[in-house]
């Protein structure tokens, strides 16, 4: 495979390395976690985190890889059900997590490009099976690979069962903070503990949004024709513009709200005219509204999300501004973004137990929609293991059969206010965002390689 670079490299990678890393100090027995409610409700996809650096100021590969697997050993006593295996328990025919430290899998890899010769923009072309490989038996996997510049990335890549976007990222920053001495500003939450009402209730209106599935389900999924992988910067100017056009007539709206309605604008014409409505969707995460009345739910590792959606018809938002789309965002949010609305979800799963649920979206049963996930609390500039802080840090899957179109915007690691924004789209909406100045293709020059 030919990639980047005026003259094209062959990409070949040397053979690869794999260990198995243990818990420094394991529990002194193994014992199962019980998956809680939200949990079934991930679909157990594969998640990936991908982090590029220039070359480190250790200038030794191989110190660099010893030092992150002692410090992944250590990170491992905290985050011990990332040491686990997942399975199902027979009596419950539910997954659990085994705690039995039976290790995390770590990768080692070499391949003879540059950096400055990777096709950041491109990612159906440039990481699958590359920079980014999978193993089925190990809940935590991470890939460290190393360029011909020096130049290193790793890769992050967790069952999503384990957790969220926001117990990924605690992970990986006490990872870094035992990588530099320093002390745990997280202590993780491994309790699981968001528990069904008695007896459980639910508003209605969640059987029209959620299924009961099976993981053959999920692995069927209809394509759709979603199937470009790729990776845009977007400029701070181009964002604040956006946010500009949604707020008016005194309401404020947040950037991904302006964005959001910026995207589904553009939506109009990419989709089979036999689709007279398009969906959006957003990814909630609970954890600030299911701690009124509880303990703070900071440290919680585990899936605490839903899904909000709005649907919208094609003349609506032909006819509507950025800022009456953005106001239909926000209201779409809303009805979601609240303590009933998990709570109720979290009952309407115990009501269709045993098995795992998932949104009927996600599996491409609801027609055309796009989902946007926000990593704006996520950690980017302070993934530094020691050897310096990252180019450029993003979220990608490994998944080929996915049923909806899918963005997650970040902050770039430039740290000036611009974004790095991954997505999964279908052809007619890349040439759709592209054809405008504000999703730019990214590039080495974004990276200033």
């Amino acid at each position: 495979m030919e990639i980047g670079g005026n003259k094209a490299q062959r990409y070949q990678p040397k053979v690869a390395f794999f260990s198995k890393i243990l818990a420094a100090n394991p529990l002194p027995k193994p014992f199962s976690i019980r998956l809680s409610n939200l949990d079934l409700l991930s679909g157990r996809f594969p998640v990936t985190y991908l982090y590029f650096y220039h070359r480190p100021q250790v200038d030794d590969f191989r110190a660099v890889v010893e030092a992150l697997k002692t410090s992944l050993a250590q990170v491992l006593n905290y985050y011990y059900p990332f040491a686990g295996q997942i399975a199902e328990n027979p009596k419950t025919s539910e997954p659990e997590i085994i705690c039995d430290n039976n290790g995390a899998l770590f990768i080692e890899e070499h391949i003879n490009i540059p950096l400055k010769s990777v096709d950041f923009y491109n990612l159906n072309k440039t990481i699958g099976g590359k920079i980014v490989s999978i193993q089925p038996d190990f809940p935590l996997q991470v890939q460290v690979t190393d360029y011909t510049c020096g130049g290193i990335s790793i890769a992050f890549n967790f069952d999503h069962a384990l957790g969220d976007a926001s117990s990924f990222g605690k992970f990986i920053a006490s990872w870094c903070e035992i990588s530099q001495n320093k002390p745990l500003t997280c202590l993780p939450d491994h309790t699981r503990s968001l528990h069904a009402r008695t007896p459980p209730r639910y508003h209605p209106s969640l059987d029209q949004t959620f299924i009961k599935c099976t993981k053959e389900d999920i692995q069927n999924i209809s394509m759709n024709h979603i199937s470009l992988k790729r990776l845009y910067h977007i400029n701070a100017s181009s964002i604040n513009m956006l946010q500009r056009l949604a707020s008016v007539n005194g309401a404020k709206r947040t950037r991904i709200e302006a964005f959001s309605a910026y995207v589904w604008k553009k939506m109009i014409g990419t989709i089979d005219q036999s689709h007279k409505k398009y969906k959006m969707g957003w990814l909630v995460d609970g954890r600030e509204r299911m701690s009124r009345g509880r303990n703070s739910m900071s440290n919680y590792i585990g899936n605490v999300l839903s899904l909000a959606l709005g649907e919208a018809s094609i003349q609506e938002l032909k006819e509507a501004s950025i800022s009456d789309i953005a106001n239909m965002v926000n209201e779409a949010i809303s009805k979601v973004n609240n303590e009933v609305h998990f709570s109720d979800l979290i009952d309407w799963i115990e009501c269709h137990r045993p098995g795992l649920m998932i949104a009927k979206a996600v599996l491409g049963q609801e027609g055309p929609t796009l989902v946007v996930s926000s990593g704006r609390r996520f950690p980017i500039t302070e993934i530094d293991f020691g050897f310096g802080t990252p180019l450029i840090g993003t979220v990608y899957t490994s998944i080929e059969k996915i049923g909806v179109g899918y963005m997650n915007q970040r902050q770039s690691a430039k740290g000036d206010g611009s974004w790095t924004v991954s997505a999964i789209l279908w052809p007619e909406l890349a040439a759709a965002l592209e054809s405008d100045p504000i999703f730019q293709p990214m590039s080495t020059s974004h990276l200033q390689l």
